[in-house]
């Protein structure tokens, strides 16, 4: 993979991940609400969200609500789960929160899967 096609898929993931916090704060989502949340242009969030829905990962209802199907669900709760774990992980250790959850977005996305299941069980509470 390119560093130009890694670099659209990071945004593919921060798209989806966005539409995920939203749909489960707002309940409903349009462009827009993704707009003001991401701070992007209207025009680029459009764009994004055409490519998201050629990508088959949302459907837009004619009254502009974004959904997500089964397969962006799939990897929005994907990358939300790497998020977290790895916020939390280095919240744990001593890094400052605001630096904590920068780090874990640009982190979550090149990680190995293999060293995100050993982060996730080692800071797992059930690992003893």
């Amino acid at each position: 993979m390119s560093y130009i096609e890694h670099r659209a898929d990071e945004s593919l993931e921060d798209y989806l991940e966005t539409i995920l916090l939203l749909l489960k704060q707002k309940g409903q989502v349009r462009s827009i609400d993704i707009a003001n949340e991401m701070n992007f242009s209207k025009p680029s969030v459009s764009v994004a969200m055409k490519n998201l829905r050629k990508k088959e990962y949302i459907t837009m209802a004619d009254s502009g609500y974004i959904t997500l199907t089964p397969s962006g669900r799939a990897r929005a709760e994907s990358v939300l789960e790497r998020h977290t774990v790895l916020s939390d992980w280095l919240i744990s250790i001593g890094v400052p929160r605001k630096t904590a959850m920068a780090d874990a977005c640009k982190i979550e996305h090149d990680l190995s899967e293999e060293s995100f299941e050993a982060i996730k069980k080692a800071t797992s509470p059930s690992r003893g």
